[in-house]
């Protein structure tokens, strides 16, 4: 790929952000950045110390003291919580509802974007999040909104559990947590889920990843004006 170009991803959880970014990313041969991962770490030393996540107070007073990083390597990325990757230890369900609560926070918002920016500054990235083409990125070259039916949305995250977290949850309850986050998501005062200003809406219900994935490609192309696939 010739030439520099931001690619913003936003939409609900389980709408396949982060598979479809990270692959787009790999074709592509650019660095992606999962920005959820961040708050997710935010999320996880909420819990380490004892700390509700739904204490705005108290988060904010936290995240002051936190160093939350990203390292890439060769273009994937590893989130470091005071210089632990911490990758494997994000994903589960108490870390997912930790996430959506510590994003309504706005000094943890603030010190994310600010990462967020510096990190896509110099370099061609594919960013996704929730607030990627409305406050990070604005002047992102393309910027894509992704959604799909609750329903769907649930059963893929369902999926991504590991045999010992289903046990311990059903897709009733995955479904149920999909859409507290959705309201959180929508409804926080700060930097709240909506589609970007000239985002490409595409609704993943019932589509492959390589489908969505090429679909995206198709836009990039006429964005740079080369062919990509």
């Amino acid at each position: 790929m010739k030439g520099k170009i931001s690619i913003a991803i936003d939409g609900p959880a389980g709408a396949g952000k982060s598979t479809i970014a990270k692959l787009l990313a790999r074709r592509l041969g650019i660095v992606y950045i999962d920005t959820g991962a961040m708050y997710r770490a935010a999320a996880l030393e909420a819990i380490r110390r004892g700390i509700d996540t739904t204490d705005a107070e108290r988060v904010a007073r936290m995240i002051e003291e936190v160093d939350i990083s990203i390292k890439l390597d060769r273009n994937e990325q590893a989130v470091q919580l005071g210089g632990e990757n911490v990758e494997h230890l994000i994903r589960t369900p108490e870390v997912s509802i930790g996430s959506s609560n510590v994003a309504v926070v706005p000094n943890v918002r603030k010190k994310m974007v600010q990462l967020q920016k510096e990190m896509a500054e110099s370099q061609s990235v594919v960013m996704d999040g929730r607030d990627i083409g409305t406050r990070v990125l604005p002047e992102a070259e393309l910027k894509i909104f992704l959604t799909a039916s609750v329903e769907e949305r649930a059963r893929r995250r369902y999926g991504q559990l590991s045999e010992a977290e289903r046990a311990d949850i059903s897709l009733s309850e995955v479904e149920r947590d999909i859409k507290y986050r959705d309201f959180n998501d929508a409804n926080r005062e700060c930097d709240p889920l909506r589609v970007a200003e000239g985002a490409i809406f595409i609704d993943t219900t019932g589509k492959s990843i390589e489908e969505v994935v090429d679909n995206i490609l198709d836009h990039a192309e006429e964005v740079l004006g080369q062919k990509l696939k």
